[in-house]
């Protein structure tokens, strides 16, 4: 059954979306808004997302841009914007496809569908897969900081004796600052390195960083392995 993440603000709009693609065999999640469908896709995989564009917290565009910096899922865009400028700039910024509103119930499954038969393999990850697939041997081996220990060949992180489960992503972020422990690491160079993809920015860290820290059991007011060092980058370290 695929899951779709469906990203729009007008609960009736919204509930209409479910009810559809319910109906139609998908496992429908949903967000009123940008921010929350990112800390969605940062918790789960979808088979794909289904965004609209006038939302209360981000421009859409720039909601497209993180998701692009967080996933490869397969987007479609739902907008009322039916500018071919604005289309084409969606399209190059990573959509998949796109619907002008209104539009039926029918277009969107059919659409939804089609994307989905033609990505279907394409944006799930290899085992190994990210920047440690081919990394030299010594970055491969396991490092234990504190009572965390990070494996990138296994892809497995063990925190307490507590296997901890990441989406790829976090695993990369997790393993990359665990291989450069008590460094202080720019975001830049975490998107440079971590990332290797256009449409990111700096917040897309942050998320990812929200994420870790959540995972750890910790929190940014109340660190313990993650290390804020302000203007300047993060660190991973030993708890004091």
């Amino acid at each position: 059954m695929p899951r779709v993440l469906v990203v729009e603000d007008d609960p009736r709009i919204r509930a209409f979306l479910i009810e559809i693609l319910t109906e139609h065999g998908f496992a429908v999640h949903n967000s009123g808004d940008g921010f929350g469908a990112l800390r969605e896709i940062t918790r789960m995989s979808f088979d794909a997302v289904v965004l609209d564009l006038g939302l209360p917290d981000l421009d859409g565009a720039d909601a497209l841009r993180m998701i692009r910096g967080l996933s490869p899922v397969p987007v479609v865009v739902a907008t009322a914007r039916d500018d071919e400028a604005e289309i084409i700039r969606l399209l190059n910024a990573g959509a998949d496809d796109y619907l002008v509103k209104p539009f039926s119930g029918g277009q969107l499954v059919a659409r939804l569908s089609a994307v989905l038969r033609r990505t279907a393999g394409s944006h799930t990850p290899e085992p190994g897969a990210g920047p440690w697939s081919a990394a030299p041997a010594d970055l491969m081996r396991p490092v234990s900081v504190g009572r965390l220990t990070v494996d990138p060949g296994a892809r497995t992180a063990v925190l307490e004796g507590r296997e901890l489960r990441f989406t790829r992503r976090e695993f990369d972020l997790l393993a990359f600052l665990a291989h450069h422990a008590g460094q202080v690491v720019s975001k830049r160079r975490l998107l440079s390195e971590v990332w290797r993809e256009p449409y990111v920015d700096d917040q897309t860290v942050d998320v990812h960083l929200s994420a870790l820290r959540r995972k750890l059991g910790e929190s940014a007011a109340a660190p313990r392995y993650l290390r804020t060092v302000r203007g300047v980058g993060i660190k991973l370290v030993e708890p004091r």
